[in-house]
């Protein structure tokens, strides 16, 4: 797999593997190699993690070419300067092989708030002043204006729980030259309720959140679709459930829709999940 290099769109791989960063770190190393092994380019940590982000080394030492991308350091919780330092440490020991993810997170968890594009505009400036190179780092964006500064000032945007409809927006508002990894959630059933009460667990938080709200009305869903626990119409159009070809052919439509790479999300327990990609893996196309 070709890497991210100076200049040049980060490669991923077409399909990474999304989950809290907790969670991989509950990953044996036989577990990253074999995610690795099915054709996954890139693991995707979430959870706001701290700035120092000692837990990645472990991840990258246990692996040849699989790649770590964060969803995302959180810009209020994780100054600059010192996620500046994990990067160049990670980097000096895994070259090209980790890109920095940042964010805003959400109003309703920070005390102090100012506009998310001004924050992150400062929190870039001051990765510029740290040596972090723009290809080498992305932007969690969901609306116009920070999906355009993501394509500006980064190598493209991370957007997070969104549809194939939003990544075509996405992609022509970003252009060609943006990286765009859509993160999408799958449920490995053909129980449809059951797919949905899990959808319904994993985003009750997410339908509290205006970023998250404005973002999904955006997109034409109405305030009954985003009521909790949120329509049929909405868990499905985020949550992608079936048989393994049916959510297969839902995140390629991300592909088709423009995105570069999709981190999949499956809702699962840790010691489940590497069984689950493997499900993928096949109806993905991966190795």
């Amino acid at each position: 797999m070709t890497q991210t290099t100076a200049g040049s769109k980060p490669d991923l791989g077409t399909y990474g593997a999304f989950g809290h960063y907790s969670q991989f770190q509950q990953l044996s190393p036989q577990q990253l190699r074999d995610i690795e092994g099915l054709g996954y380019g890139a693991i995707w940590a979430g959870g706001s993690p701290p700035a120092e982000l000692e837990w990645i080394d472990p991840i990258l030492a246990a692996t040849t070419t699989l790649q770590l991308a964060t969803g995302i350091v959180n810009i209020w919780s994780a100054a600059a300067g010192p996620v500046a330092e994990s990067f160049h440490r990670i980097e000096a020991a895994y070259p090209g092989r980790f890109l920095l993810g940042i964010g805003v997170g959400h109003r309703e968890a920070i005390g102090e708030y100012r506009k998310p594009l001004d924050a992150l505009t400062d929190y870039l400036d001051k990765l510029d002043e740290y040596g972090v190179p723009k290809h080498r780092r992305v932007v969690a964006a969901l609306g116009p204006k920070v999906l355009q500064l993501s394509a500006d000032r980064s190598a493209g945007a991370h957007p997070y729980l969104t549809t194939p409809e939003h990544t075509a927006q996405a992609r022509e508002l970003t252009g060609p030259d943006a990286f765009l990894a859509p993160e999408h959630k799958a449920v490995l059933t053909t129980d449809a309720e059951k797919a949905r009460s899990i959808g319904r667990k994993a985003l009750d938080i997410y339908l509290g959140l205006s970023n998250y709200l404005n973002n999904f009305k955006r997109l034409g869903f109405t305030d009954e679709d985003l009521t909790k626990p949120g329509s049929d119409r909405f868990i499905d159009a985020v949550v992608a459930h079936g048989t393994v070809d049916e959510v297969a052919a839902r995140l390629r439509q991300h592909r088709d829709a423009g995105a570069d790479h999709v981190p999949v999300q499956v809702l699962t327990s840790p010691d489940k999940l590497v069984p689950a990609l493997a499900e993928l893996a096949g109806p993905l196309g991966l190795a």
